[in-house]
């Protein structure tokens, strides 16, 4: 058997994304049926830039374009934004097997899951770019997400933190307007891949809070205040509102953290 570790780093380097859908499945696919062992292939190294294509182009999150939804203009940057978001999710998805040993089992299985439902979201979200005339690559996207992912590539529990339980759970925030808006204007299909995409994302925030807390009983801390402390170092206490509460109950968040997230947001 070969190390699961090994694949992960294969599947976060490859930089044409069909090669890393297809790596990203078959990968998956040997750790479910037991192909794959926990075996330290090599010690975890820094990734400052996974595999990814020659475009998009990166710019500052301000460049990034915006238009609106009641245009195919402005859904089809929508849809691109989106696809890029789900491209870097696999790669946080499998850095999170790579990067971080000695877990138990159910900790791969988990982010393996996430690695190969984020390649699900991806392929329909290029798929339907296309039926668009469009394709991932055609507009300017960030890096913010895998910029978090190298400011907490030295410590899972900061990882569980911030990436699954602050960036993605903003997606649970926002998902919803977007899919009634997208209804609004009558694009049905692309609001039916949100509502997949939603229901899905909702899982992979609850399998960063439970790891998130499995952690911080493990090391003997208080999930609130070290979430506070957290927020407050990485974030600079600054949490954008609102919040979807009933979506955020679902993925693992309690009332009193809900309650310092909604007293954050409102400072900002």
């Amino acid at each position: 058997m070969t190390s699961l570790f090994a694949h992960a780093r294969e599947c976060i380097d490859a930089r044409d994304p069909d090669a890393k859908l297809a790596l990203t499945r078959a990968t998956a696919q040997a750790w479910h049926v037991g192909s794959l062992q926990m075996a330290e292939s090599a010690a975890p190294e820094a990734i400052a830039v996974p595999g990814r294509p020659a475009r998009p182009v990166l710019v500052h999150p301000s460049q990034v374009v915006s238009r609106k939804l009641s245009t195919e203009a402005g859904r089809v940057a929508l849809l691109h934004a989106l696809a890029h978001i789900e491209f870097n999710a696999i790669n946080l998805a499998w850095d999170a097997v790579y990067r971080f040993r000695s877990l138990p089992p159910a900790y791969y299985s988990d982010w393996v899951r996430v690695a190969d439902e984020e390649a699900q979201h991806f392929t329909l979200l290029r798929e339907r770019l296309r039926s668009l005339g469009h394709d991932y690559g055609d507009y300017p996207a960030h890096n913010a997400l895998w910029d978090m992912a190298c400011r907490t590539g030295h410590d899972v529990l900061v990882r569980m933190a911030l990436v699954p339980r602050v960036l993605e759970a903003r997606g649970l925030d926002v998902t919803p307007a977007m899919i009634e808006r997208l209804q609004r204007a009558g694009d049905t299909d692309s609001a039916r891949l949100l509502e997949i995409i939603y229901r899905d994302e909702i899982g992979h925030v609850e399998i960063g809070s439970r790891w998130y807390r499995y952690l911080c009983r493990l090391r003997k801390l208080d999930p609130l205040q070290t979430f506070h402390r957290l927020l407050a170092e990485y974030m600079h206490g600054r949490v954008r509102g609102p919040l979807n509460h009933e979506a955020r109950q679902q993925a693992g968040f309690g009332n009193d953290e809900l309650e310092l997230l909604h007293e954050m947001s409102l400072e900002v």
